[in-house]
């Protein structure tokens, strides 16, 4: 079942079932424009950890949240002998917060991979950035330095969109007017929006029932030091099944 953020209702919101948790009366937090302030801060923090852990765990079908409104892929114009280009947000300003893969096209349009290289390492195939040669051509390599790609070769040539990066993002969070506005996840693991904020909540305030929120929402998120999956990064590292799975044999060297 999926739940809105804010139900009135039937109450059935993320609101309603925060105040249940946390043995609060109805209206409480939804009659509340200060409590339901904090309310929605507290789910876009979950939010916020919530992405952490789904992204960790996506394999080839990566996470986005569905709630926005374009793909997880950006672009922008090459122009000739420009170096650096800068990424902070995506075109619906959602901050970036990592970069997977970049293309750049060359002169004729053809789109081609380049590679990753940390400038700060003293390797050979560094040299292009900081020797002072300045040389053009198309891209081959690119450098990550603060919110900026940097090419090793400077293009010689202009391009509209020419340079695409595949990217993870910051998910489309709440407000406090939100009424009808679902996660962005799977109905399944929504109710951690409101598992988290109560957890926190319960253990300020030394509730009767902190454990108990807190080993619910230790199911979901898991525990990586302690060897404990949560169903959150359960859900996402399976979600491949439309891909052929196979089956490799190890040998044994038994000489």
């Amino acid at each position: 079942m999926s739940l809105i953020f804010n139900d009135t209702s039937t109450y059935k919101g993320l609101v309603q079932q925060y105040e249940f948790e946390i043995g609060a009366n109805a209206a409480d937090v939804s009659g509340n424009t200060t409590r339901l302030k904090q309310f929605a801060a507290s789910v876009n923090i979950a939010y916020d950890n919530f992405v952490r852990i789904a992204l960790n765990a996506s394999g080839t079908w990566q996470f986005d949240d569905s709630n926005q409104t374009d793909y997880p892929i950006i672009t922008t114009d090459l122009v000739s002998g420009q170096r650096d280009y800068s990424f902070t947000t995506d075109g619906s300003s959602n901050l970036i917060l990592d970069i997977y893969r970049v293309f750049v096209a060359d002169s004729s349009g053809v789109f081609s991979e380049i590679y990753p290289v940390d400038v700060q390492e003293p390797r050979s195939d560094t040299v292009s950035f900081a020797d002072g040669r300045n040389a053009s051509g198309t891209p081959t390599r690119y450098d990550k330095t603060a919110n900026s790609l940097f090419l090793d070769v400077i293009p010689n040539y202009n391009y509209t969109n020419g340079l695409k990066l595949y990217i993870n993002r910051e998910p489309s969070y709440f407000v406090y007017t939100d009424t009808t506005k679902k996660p962005g996840v799977p109905g399944e693991l929504q109710k951690y929006f409101y598992l988290k904020p109560a957890a926190e909540y319960a253990r300020r305030n030394n509730l009767a029932n902190k454990n108990d929120i807190a080993n619910e929402v230790l199911k979901m998120e898991g525990d990586d030091l302690r060897n404990i999956p949560g169903t959150i990064g359960t859900y996402f590292a399976s979600r491949n099944r439309d891909e052929r799975k196979r089956l490799v044999v190890n040998q044994a060297d038994n000489r």
